[in-house]
Formats: structure tokens, C-alpha cells, sequence
């Protein structure tokens, strides 16, 4: 009946003109854009201050999506434990029980990703060997998101008050940015479901701006240059870790995971790298460089042997009941998943740290870890690949935070 009514009012010329007229006027004034999806649930919801935040973190767990990555079925840290089994000579290694490697895609994240795929993966091993994080992690979903949803898991966080420096950095948005993170961004996340995740800087005695100042990895906010007349003059560098900097020797109280007092972040010099006077040669200044990152890797040591495991004796790989680390420098992060210890005969120890880049692809790791062969270029650095002035690790304490320790870890 209704199509017999249409098809009577279409057939004179003056009723087809006027249909005509309304059918551009519509084509004129309605606009198709194509969106990628967003999760998202309303317009209130979106805008900070216009809902309650329980609202948009019960809305984000709804519509957060699981993160796709090549999964070793075997396991990449069983395999690679294998092949530290099978390696010639005295040493000793100690590994983090589980981790999945997510590496940068070309159509997603390459140059600007480094710093979400190594969150993915330190949440790969506290959602596998937790359980207290795994209930609270990202709502209690049991999967690791994608980048957009711990972009969206980020705003809540900072809309809860953690790392209010870095919010202000970022304008309080990154969701559908391409912005790199660093370590405040990691510990800000984890810190919001509360986890006790720390920050630990190794940078020289005088710290000076030799990189660019960029999201995640600004050298302070008021560094230090010694010029050519032993003067000291402020530079003004911002960015989102500029608190975390420029703290040697003080520590910020917070109640850590065994009762005591602890902090949240330190920094630990490696020496003055930047050069003495005229007379020191290169030789001298890469030989103080070289005993600075030492540090570093003695703190890593520590670490994943939690001071008990002696340096000496036969050859040994250990599995760790510790999270990986979050490893930045400037430009690059990437994820420390344990740490060799040669014996040599000279008596001195030569570390490597074993490290999942999420630059290199998953499939080379495994062919490489699976076949023995040329998996050292992919995963062991030694303190001769440490070249840079400054470096930074997140790690992650046991334990859940609550009530007043929950606050705190906000500041």
C-alpha cells in the first residue's frame, strides 16, 4: 500500500521536482566521516570534570580492546633459557619468569610505539605470575589491551591525580597520538591500580642538556652547565620525568612493600662523564664512562638476585620470581628480562643484560633462540653498548597499595 502511495506521488513532474530538491538538500547537509574506532561510550563521558570517573574506567573496561601479537607457543624465556644453558663457559643467569615479546609494527606504532609495547610487556608477566595484579590490572579483564585503550587507561589515570607534571605536559590527551612516553608515563599507569611501581635514574654527577628535551625524556627542569669559566648556568629543560631528576642522594618517603619507609624514586650517579680538565684523554674519559654503567648493572643484578645470589661458582640459569624492567634512555625504551655474569679469570665479572627490543620482530627472536644461533645480537648488551649520558628503569614492587599508600603514590 505505502509503495502503490510513493509511486502515485512520484509520477507527476511538479511531485518528483520537490522530492528531488529535499533529497539535496540532505546530501548537502549531512556529512559521513570515517572514523577509526574509538572506545568510547558517550560525550560526558569523554570530557574530564563531566562524569564520575568510576563511569568512564566501568565503560573502558567494557570496550577496551585485546592487544593482537605473535605468541611463542613454546615460550620465548623458556627457549631462551635453554640457550643460556647451553652456552660455553663459567657464568651465571638470572631471568624473569615469564615474558611475551611485542614488538612495533610498520602500521601502527614504528618510532613513536617503543614505550607502550614495553608496558605490554611487563603486563604480560604480572598478568601470567601475580595474581593480586592480575585482579586489578585494567579492570580485572585477565588480557593485556592494545595501545589506544592504555592510552585511555593513562587519561584516567592522570584524571585520578597521579603525575599531575606529565598531565599538564600532554595537555591531559594522548589517545590517538603518536607522543613517545617514558618511565613516569609506565610507573603513572601502574601506579593507578595501584602497583608499587618505582623509578630509578643513573645519570652523572653534573648533568648537562647533550639531548633534546622530548615526551618522556627530558634530561630536568633546571640542569646544570659548567661553562668554559667554571660557571654554573641554568638551563631550563621540561618535560614529563623533570621531578624524577636531578634528586642525588635524596630519597622521597613512601611506604614501600615490606612496611617500611621507601621511595618511589632515586638517583644514583655514574660519575662524572662528561670530562675533567684538558689533559684527560679519551681513553680516560670512556674508562669512567664504562665504571659509571656498572653501576647500572650492578643495581640490575641485585635486582633479579635480590642481593642473596652469589657472582661465583659453576654455570647456572636461574628463574626469578622479579617483573621485568622498563629500560629508557633518550630516544629508545626497551625491556630488561634478566642479567649474565661471566667469571673470568682475571677475577672480574663481565655483565650482559638480556633485553627484549621491541624494535626487533618476534618471529627472529624465536628463529634465533629456537636454532642457538645469533640470538646474542638480539638479546645480550654488555656495559659497552651503554653509550648513553643517562638511563632510567621502572620497576615493580610486590604488592597492592590501598588507602593512604594508594594517595601518596600519586605524588
Amino acid at each position: 500500500m505505502l509503495t502503490t502511495t510513493c509511486f502515485h506521488f512520484l509520477s507527476t513532474p511538479f511531485n518528483l521536482l520537490i522530492f528531488l530538491f529535499f533529497v539535496i538538500i540532505l546530501q548537502k547537509n549531512v556529512v559521513i566521516v570515517e572514523m577509526p574506532f574509538e572506545p568510547r561510550c558517550n560525550d560526558a563521558t569523554r570530557h574530564y570534570g563531566e562524569s564520575n570517573i568510576d563511569e568512564q574506567i566501568s565503560c573502558l573496561i567494557g570496550l577496551q580492546i585485546r592487544s593482537t601479537f605473535y605468541k611463542v607457543e613454546a615460550g620465548l624465556m623458556t627457549l631462551l633459557k635453554k640457550c643460556l644453558e647451553l652456552e660455553a663457559g663459567n657464568s651465571t643467569s638470572i631471568l624473569s619468569g615469564y615474558v611475551d615479546h611485542f614488538q612495533s609494527t610498520e602500521c601502527e606504532d614504528i618510532g613513536w610505539g617503543c614505550g607502550w609495547r614495553n608496558i605490554q610487556m611487563l603486563t604480560s608477566h604480572l598478568l601470567m605470575q601475580r595474581q593480586e595484579a592480575r585482579e586489578v590490572l585494567f579492570g580485572g579483564s585477565g588480557f593485556i589491551p592494545d595501545i589506544a585503550s592504555l592510552q585511555r587507561w593513562l587519561e584516567i589515570a592522570w584524571e585520578r591525580g597521579f603525575d599531575a607534571l606529565g598531565a599538564d605536559h600532554f595537555n591531559h590527551k594522548i589517545y590517538g597520538s603518536t607522543n613517545w612516553i617514558g618511565t613516569t608515563e609506565c610507573a603513572a599507569l601502574f601506579r593507578s591500580f595501584g602497583l608499587r611501581a618505582r623509578i630509578v635514574d643513573f645519570g652523572p654527577k653534573e648533568l648537562e642538556s647533550l639531548y633534546h628535551s622530548g615526551p618522556g625524556t627530558s634530561l630536568g627542569a633546571q640542569v646544570l652547565k659548567i661553562n668554559d669559566r667554571g660557571k654554573r648556568k641554568a638551563l631550563q629543560v621540561y618535560g614529563p620525568m623533570d621531578k624524577y631528576i636531578l634528586r642525588s642522594n635524596q630519597d622521597v618517603p613512601l611506604a614501600g612493600s615490606r612496611g617500611h619507609e621507601k621511595s618511589r624514586y632515586s638517583s644514583i650517579s655514574l660519575g662524572n662523564t662528561l670530562g675533567g680538565g684538558s689533559g684527560d684523554s679519551i681513553l680516560n674519559k670512556c674508562t669512567r664512562k664504562d665504571k659509571g654503567h656498572q653501576v647500572l648493572m650492578d643495581w640490575v643484578w641485585n635486582y633479579f638476585s635480590d642481593k642473596s645470589l652469589s657472582k661465583s661458582g659453576y654455570s647456572s640459569v636461574i628463574v626469578s620470581e622479579k617483573p621485568p624492567l622498563y629500560f629508557q634512555n633518550d630516544g629508545h625504551s626497551r625491556t630488561i628480562v634478566g642479567i649474565q655474569v661471566k667469571h673470568q679469570q682475571n677475577g672480574m665479572p663481565q655483565y650482559s643484560l638480556l633485553i627484549f627490543d621491541p624494535a626487533h620482530r618476534t618471529t627472529a627472536i624465536e628463529r634465533a633462540v629456537k636454532e642457538n644461533d645469533g640470538w646474542q645480537k638480539l638479546i645480550k648488551r654488555g656495559v659497552h653498548t651503554l653509550r648513553k649520558p643517562q638511563y632510567q628503569l621502572c620497576y615493580i614492587d610486590t604488592g597492592i597499595a590501598s588507602g593512604e599508600e594508594w594517595s601518596c603514590l600519586r605524588e
